[in-house]
């Protein structure tokens, strides 16, 4: 191949890949633009940064909303975010390691049956999960939103653990059952550790998909100070029957926040652990 042609190529490449870039960016740009202008503007002109840059919108993020302070919604998501990854770490961390290191009768029929499971859509469960709550008068608590991350009903965080523990050499567990380990022991103080790429991972994906869940708050959540970030954001187009999308879009952007900084703490981390686990056959 000549080199104009690898030039040629190189610049296509390129263009393609900025192109690519300036798509999946543009609507942050449009959120950190949108924050700094006034509502009308926001959804009445097709201007992608503002003219004249406000910052009322912030400052109006300090009233609150409905009564509640800002302070609140991101207490709640904070709560639901670490109950979840807890959960999601310790259930499912068990169960990949019954699933991966434990022989026992019926286990491969048990294991595709809990990968079966993600092949179910979520709106399919929804009614019947609902009426279970209701049934259980947990409605309006937190309790539906993490109590399945405390019973292993994650397959997808299984199924990454089960993947990296499988990797793990066997001797290691021999040689903890020569002194005198059991199970637990062999989980707790030689498999866990050694699954920190895997768990970091989970922890983050647990993370962000709390945080930026909404309909499992929209369903069982119904007063305004247990709300989420979420449902926090939907009240500046319901209070009062007046839309502030100058308020929306600014509170979009502060809600960003955790979630930027908790994945560049650790996307190191994360590379690591879909590299080690995700992708192992």
């Amino acid at each position: 191949m000549s080199v104009s042609r690898r030039a040629a190529r190189a610049v296509i490449w390129h263009v393609g890949a900025l192109a690519v870039l300036a798509v999946i960016l543009y609507p942050v740009v449009w959120v950190i633009g949108g924050s700094f202008k006034p509502g009308d503007q926001i959804v009445g002109s097709l201007q992608l940064l503002p003219t004249d840059p406000i910052t009322d919108n912030y400052l109006r993020l300090s009233d609150g909303i409905a009564d509640v302070p800002i302070s609140t919604f991101f207490t709640n998501s904070l709560l639901l975010a670490a109950g979840s990854v807890i959960g999601v770490l310790f259930s499912c961390s068990l169960a990949a390691y019954a699933f991966a290191r434990i022989r026992f009768a019926g286990r491969d029929a048990l294991f595709t049956l809990m990968i079966s499971t993600l092949l179910l859509p979520f709106q399919v469960l929804i009614i019947p999960q609902y009426i279970l709550f209701q049934k259980l008068d947990l409605i309006n608590t937190y309790a539906p939103l993490l109590l399945g991350k405390y019973l292993a009903a994650d397959a997808f965080f299984v199924f990454l653990l089960v993947q990296f523990m499988r990797g793990l050499p066997r001797e290691l567990d021999e040689a903890a059952r020569l002194d005198g380990c059991g199970h637990l022991r062999i989980y707790w103080n030689i498999v866990l550790p050694l699954c920190r790429p895997a768990l970091i991972t989970s922890a983050i994906f647990t993370f962000i998909w709390s945080w930026n869940d909404f309909i499992g708050p929209l369903l069982y959540l119904n007063e305004p100070d247990k709300y989420t970030v979420s449902l926090g954001l939907k009240l500046f187009i319901d209070q009062d029957s007046v839309a502030d999308y100058g308020g929306m879009v600014a509170m979009s952007m502060v809600a960003l926040l955790p979630v930027l900084l908790f994945f560049l703490a650790f996307q190191r981390h994360l590379v690591e652990g879909a590299a080690t686990s995700g992708l192992k056959g």
